[in-house]
């Protein structure tokens, strides 16, 4: 899994890092390619291709004011999210295509027995990822550094059912969402594992726009439990599709980025890839 993407990712990673860190001081382009150990033309052009915009730029989507701004002035709503992005290429609102079913209570209770589940190892702009999927939807996505750990995991979550290293069409049309027009798409079935709150929990984060941040009060109200806003945050936490459910979206009421599955900075690469999407199509 040592790929040429990867490796461009974890490169950015390092400078988002490094841009997090510092983006009050607003470093330039020849501080950050240094930090990187690449020239300001290689690092310019490579970061540039990844998120489509330039580390400048990128800079100010991370920015905590940023996360600020957008709280404050992007809470709209879907229909209105959708006729600022054009509804075209990368920025299509992939959450409408995107459907949760729940597993029955035998399902949810037995781990999994007697389900069949394929799984496989791919690529995403974020790092390697391990997505598996049942007859009726997309059941797991994460992103695993390890695939011996990453299937672990899976394992865990469903310890009795039977496994398959198998690429099949669900995978692969979930995997698509990454880097094809999403109004081409099928629509996505998830099929998961969870308590009726967890599955309220993670529909509602299929309605922030792509491109938009929350908090984890205002998923709170949305379900009507707004006194539950930690629980809310723990079912967030233990979102089981990366990406799909988008939990990355989800910020402190202070603007901080807060916690996220798989890694702070990872979330941090999202929300600045998606942002920097929705501005391109504007």
């Amino acid at each position: 899994m040592n790929n040429q993407n990867y490796v461009n990712y974890q490169r950015i990673a390092e400078a988002i890092d490094y841009l997090q860190q510092h983006f009050k001081q607003q470093p330039n382009l020849d501080e950050v390619a240094e930090k990187v150990n690449l020239s300001p033309f290689h690092f310019q052009r490579m970061f540039t291709d990844w998120a489509g915009v330039s580390p400048k730029k990128f800079l100010q989507y991370i920015s905590i004011e940023h996360a600020k701004q957008m709280l404050k002035e992007k809470q709209v709503t879907v229909s209105d999210a959708a006729y600022e992005t054009g509804l075209s290429g990368t920025s299509r609102l992939h959450d409408l295509f995107v459907n949760i079913e729940g597993m029955t209570p035998g399902e949810f209770k037995n781990g999994g027995e007697k389900l069949s589940i394929n799984y496989s190892f791919a690529e995403s702009p974020f790092g390697n990822i391990i997505v598996a999927s049942t007859q009726k939807g997309i059941c797991h996505m994460a992103f695993a550094e390890n695939e011996t750990d990453g299937l672990a995991v899976l394992k865990n979550h469903f310890p009795k059912a039977e496994f398959q290293q198998m690429v099949d069409l669900i995978q692969q049309n979930a995997l698509y969402i990454f880097t094809h027009d999403w109004q081409k798409l099928d629509k996505i079935k998830l099929h998961l594992k969870g308590t009726d709150f967890q599955l309220k929990v993670w529909k509602a984060l299929l309605n922030i726009p792509f491109g938009c941040l929350t908090t984890y009060g205002n998923i709170a109200s949305k379900i009507e439990k707004p006194s539950a806003s930690r629980a809310v945050g723990t079912a967030i936490g233990s979102n089981p599709v990366a990406f799909l459910i988008p939990c990355h979206r989800v910020i402190q009421t202070s603007g901080n980025m807060g916690g996220y599955m798989w890694g702070s900075t990872r979330k941090t690469a999202i929300i600045g890839w998606e942002a920097a999407k929705t501005k391109i199509s504007i």
